[in-house]
């Protein structure tokens, strides 16, 4: 997946996926997956998409600092 949002762009295909969390069953309308991404210049983003019902019904992508990747980490583990 290859996006620019704000001007800055996100590609997946460059980058190494950290960890990936999934929150309920394949096809829950109120499931959802989480992606943690880090690029090889350190920089991390948060790639979120769900059901129709869950937090997160379209793609949502969130640049994250360093800390805030590794809080996210924490509370996934």
């Amino acid at each position: 997946m290859k996006k620019t949002v704000r001007g800055k762009v996100y590609d997946t295909e460059a980058m190494t996926v950290v960890k990936k969390v999934s929150h309920g069953a394949f096809g829950d309308p109120a499931g959802y997956e989480e992606t943690l991404y880090v690029a090889e210049n350190g920089s991390y983003f948060l790639y979120n998409f769900g059901g129709e019902t869950s937090p997160y019904p379209t793609e949502k992508l969130t640049s994250l600092s360093k800390a805030k990747a590794a809080a996210w980490e924490k509370e996934n583990a």
